[in-house]
């Protein structure tokens, strides 16, 4: 731990702190920023002990940080300064790579407590989103066919990559579905149920969401059809129905499939969107369905 406690030695000199969050020490930050007198009784060890960090894995984050802190001597004679990463690094100079913290949300709240809110509300709205996000991935797989979850982790693999499905993974798990589901009306329902699952939205979704609607993309829409007139379809159907026929350019004849629904399912589609509260969602069914 002695390349750790470098810049803990360093701090035990400091008497004042600017902190300059990272839109402003891209651009000229002399004088700019928070500053902080950390010769107030318990002030400096309170910071210190936010700082805290536990390893130095050696690898480096991309971005330049979230936060600068600058620390002055008490003459004001500059010491050093350490970058806060995401609150869950620290970049300081004496380290050959970013540091992680002890307790992020620790200096996070420092922060926030001396006048830098951002960060923390930043954090906390990431944490929120990545735990959406989560709950969205379990809804997804458990909307998935039985029959193709042996694929499961190559589609989510594609949005830790950014990729799209391959034409070889899409021809796979559609012989499977084919093999394990060999009636056309259930295998729709299952692929629509499974569209309309996760996020539901009909842009800006993970990219292995994508993958349903490919799949419904090679469906006759005569199935399709016929799956959403079947008595077992319910809302689940409908939402990936709309995901599916109003997305951009998602079937060969995306035109001709939507004017062949019949007028009274469009008509529920149309309601299903509306009531959908995506304001997306809504502006597509609009143009495609009404």
């Amino acid at each position: 731990m002695g390349e750790l406690s470098a810049l803990n030695s360093v701090l035990g000199h400091a008497a004042r702190v600017r902190l300059t969050e990272s839109t402003a020490f891209h651009e000229d930050s002399a004088g700019s920023g928070v500053v902080v007198d950390l010769s107030r009784p318990g002030e400096l060890d309170g910071l210190r002990t936010a700082m805290t960090v536990g390893s130095l894995p050696g690898s480096v984050c991309m971005c330049s940080g979230d936060v600068q802190l600058e620390f002055l001597d008490a003459r004001g004679l500059f010491l050093t300064a350490a970058f806060l990463h995401h609150g869950v690094t620290l970049r300081w100079d004496g380290w050959d790579g970013d540091a992680v913290l002890a307790d992020g949300r620790s200096l996070l709240r420092w922060l926030d407590l001396h006048g830098v809110p951002g960060p923390l509300r930043q954090f906390e709205e990431d944490e929120l989103r990545y735990q959406q996000a989560g709950e969205e991935e379990k809804s997804w797989l458990a909307a998935m066919p039985p029959a193709l979850n042996e694929f499961s982790e190559a589609m989510l693999r594609l949005s830790r990559t950014g990729g799209s499905a391959s034409p070889q993974l899409l021809a796979s798990a559609r012989d499977r579905l084919r093999q394990s589901v060999p009636d056309p009306t259930d295998r729709a329902l299952l692929l629509l149920a499974w569209c309309g699952a996760g996020s539901g939205l009909c842009s800006g979704f993970p990219s292995h969401e994508a993958v349903p609607g490919l799949l419904l993309g090679g469906v006759p829409v005569a199935e399709i059809i016929a799956g959403l007139q079947d008595p077992r379809a319910d809302a689940r159907h409908d939402a990936g129905a709309v995901r599916h026929l109003v997305g951009w350019k998602s079937r060969p004849e995306q035109k001709q499939d939507v004017d062949a629904l019949p007028a009274p399912l469009r008509a529920r589609l149309l309601q299903g969107a509306r009531t959908s509260g995506d304001p997306d969602k809504q502006a597509r069914a609009g143009h495609w369905l009404a």
